[in-house]
């Protein structure tokens, strides 16, 4: 096994209070993340609940939130029997609004980090779109 480690950061012009109800609405994340095709939680937007993620041909994969700090930012953690996959969300004041931070820890095969992060900048910028758009609402 081998460790990854990728970070992504984009900026919005929408405050953090727009960009964590899109976090903490997990049925939401497919609307910004392509590669999601649902995503069901199985109790409160709090450490230690646990839940699934649906990706288009792939079985349903199990995640547990391990760190939440209420509007600022969570930690979900996907275990998978030859690796451990850790996703940071962060939300930083920037000087234009927002910077969200999106870090991820791969300790599995090789392949597997680059596999999981590569559309990651896509997401990220779509979150932040969608944050920007529902001030407009």
């Amino acid at each position: 096994m081998a460790l990854y480690e990728y970070e992504h950061m984009e900026t919005t012009t929408a405050p953090a209070s727009a960009v964590w109800p899109l976090w903490t609405d997990t049925s939401r994340w497919p609307e910004w993340d392509a590669g999601l095709r649902e995503v069901v939680l199985d109790g409160p937007f709090e450490a230690g609940t646990t839940g699934t993620m649906t990706m288009p041909d792939l079985p349903p994969i199990p995640f547990t939130l391990t760190v939440v700090d209420d509007g600022r930012g969570f930690t979900d953690e996907t275990r998978l029997p030859d690796a451990t996959l850790v996703f940071e969300h962060w939300l930083e004041a920037a000087e234009d609004g927002t910077r969200i931070v999106y870090r991820v820890t791969v300790d599995g095969p090789p392949e597997l980090g680059p596999a999981v992060t590569e559309d990651t900048p896509d997401a990220v910028r779509a979150l932040a779109r969608l944050a920007e758009a529902s001030l407009r609402a």
